[in-house]
């Protein structure tokens, strides 16, 4: 998934939306869907698209890690999923010569 966020430790990072990209692993038990072929048995993954979505268009914060941290937060909140890992990632601001920045976590609902 890609989005547009004002995220970063330096100013200049937060002064222009910058593209992040959004990796999700969605844990859960997922039988009772294969068998009914229904929405409601599943996990809705526009939701979890939605939560990921809202965090990186909404208020801006320095770190990756605070940026994927919040993601899985909502994510696990969404039913039925019981844990995720979400990889947050974004091409640097400066003309370093790397492809991008990135953190993946992992984290389970309590």
């Amino acid at each position: 998934m890609s989005f547009q966020g004002r995220h970063g430790v330096r100013p200049a990072e937060r002064a222009q939306p910058q593209e992040f990209k959004v990796d999700l692993e969605i844990d859960a038990d997922l039988e009772e869907a294969g068998q009914s072929d229904r929405l409601a048995d599943t996990v809705d993954y526009t939701q979890a698209r939605k939560a990921a979505q809202e965090v990186i268009e909404g208020q801006s914060m320095k770190l990756l890690e605070s940026l994927a941290t919040a993601i899985a937060q909502r994510v696990l909140e969404l039913p039925r999923v019981g844990a995720v890992s979400v990889r947050v990632a974004k091409r640097p601001a400066s003309m370093e010569p790397i492809e991008a920045a990135a953190v993946r976590i992992e984290r389970t609902r309590r």
